[in-house]
């Protein structure tokens, strides 16, 4: 039994919806708690969750969702602390990060011989599966820290930027026939720092580029939509396949249509 959700339309607008929840939740957090301090709080919260989420049988929306927001918030903060805690330059922690998710899609794919998430349907696959999230929820920040402050571009430019970047796997996908799993994870990877972007220019004081609504009340109002749109998905199921039919991997943005075969075809 899947442990995921379809990947609709649904799904991304909550993956950019938790992206940008667990910036501005993560940049309120340690700059008022110690850095440290925040990060143990929410490496314990991370655990709880993802406890939680690996004792369900099978995909449930709010089991799932609230693990992601507490991977969201504490791969922002294991991020910000290497760089405002230990002084990592942002250029570095981004290298480091991707590596780490390198290393975590080469073991995931010797093992298993895919990266499909519609594979997810075993406790190890799982294992791989939340490991490659946290990975790029970590790298995601990193690079959109480093575009907005390290290449000075700023919160609105590095929205702008990523939004185009998200936007090369869709089109690639939908009009070339680009593979689905890497459209899937270059998405995916794509959206944390399009979304912490979204975050940062609407929290963030004008002194540098923001609009200033404050960190506190932009955590606030995305959790409200978030709790809001997953009530939805729960109540719906708009994103689960009820007749247990193989979708193959229609994991390319935006994907919502179902190819039995594709699974076969790409391995």
């Amino acid at each position: 039994m899947r442990k995921v959700p379809e990947i609709t339309a649904y799904f991304w607008v909550a993956k950019l919806l938790t992206t940008a929840m667990g910036e501005a939740t993560s940049d309120y957090l340690v700059h008022r708690l110690d850095p440290v301090v925040a990060v143990g709080f929410g490496a314990i919260g991370l655990a709880m969750v993802l406890t939680l989420q690996f004792s369900v049988r099978r995909y449930v929306a709010w089991v799932y969702w609230l693990a992601v927001v507490m991977v969201a918030v504490s791969g922002t903060m294991a991020a910000d602390v290497l760089h405002i805690k230990f002084g990592v330059p942002y250029e570095v922690s981004t290298g480091l990060f991707a590596v780490v998710l390198a290393i975590v899609f080469a073991l995931w794919h010797s093992t298993e011989k895919t990266l499909s998430i519609h594979s997810i349907d075993t406790p190890r696959r799982e294992l791989f599966y939340w490991a490659a999230v946290i990975s790029t929820f970590a790298l995601g920040t990193a690079a959109g820290d480093m575009t907005a402050t390290t290449l000075h571009l700023g919160y609105f430019t590095s929205g702008i930027l990523f939004a185009g970047l998200i936007a090369v796997p869709a089109l690639s996908y939908r009009l070339f026939g680009l593979n689905a799993i890497l459209s899937f994870w270059f998405a995916y990877v794509v959206t944390r720092p399009l979304g912490a972007s979204i975050a940062d220019w609407m929290g963030k004081p004008h002194g540098v580029g923001g609009l200033g609504w404050g960190d506190g009340r932009v955590s606030f109002g995305l959790t409200i939509l978030i709790v809001g749109l997953v009530a939805y998905l729960s109540v719906s199921r708009a994103d689960v396949d009820d007749h247990g039919v193989p979708t193959g991997d229609s994991s390319g943005p935006g994907a919502t249509t179902r190819r039995p075969r594709l699974d076969r075809r790409l391995g």
